[in-house]
């Protein structure tokens, strides 16, 4: 007989990804704004929830992703990431390395926080201008009744 295999801890159900993708292009329809790619992850950086809408281009996927993880990665938002270091380029280009390319420091990663200000997990979205691509992370996220981490640059 096998051994007992353990669930792992879940702080973002798919079904709370589900609503921060929604509540992201809910807002981005609203506004009329060019389609868009949403990337949900957990704290360990796996995806939850991914989706494209129709008409995004195909590359927008990895982006968001990159986002998300430059985020989750810096624990900081992917906007204040890059504004922190615009003048070190090499230490961005270091890490973007270290990311197997997979880090896009432009705002549109934000970081998802629990009740205690933890970080359970990030979001990125692209396809917009980065402003309005992190305007709406951050509507999405407080769609799913999340807190948003965003730090001053």
């Amino acid at each position: 007989m096998a051994g007992k295999v353990f669930r792992s801890s879940v702080k973002i159900s798919r079904a709370q990804a589900r609503q921060i993708v929604d509540g992201a292009f809910a807002m981005a329809r609203a506004r009329d704004m060019d389609p868009l790619t949403a990337f949900v992850m957990d704290g360990g950086g796996n995806m939850i929830a991914a989706e494209r809408e129709d008409g995004c281009a195909p590359l927008r996927l990895p982006v968001s992703r990159g986002k998300a993880f430059a985020a989750l990665g810096n624990g900081a938002s992917s906007r204040t990431v890059g504004e922190r270091n615009e003048q070190r380029p090499a230490f961005l280009a270091s890490v973007a390395a270290a990311a197997d390319g997979q880090f896009v420091p432009v705002a549109g990663g934000v970081l998802i926080l629990d009740l205690n200000d933890e970080v359970i997990g990030a979001v990125g979205i692209s396809g917009a201008s980065s402003d309005e691509d992190e305007r709406v992370a951050i509507a999405g996220i407080e769609a799913a009744g999340f807190k948003v981490g965003t730090a001053p640059g």
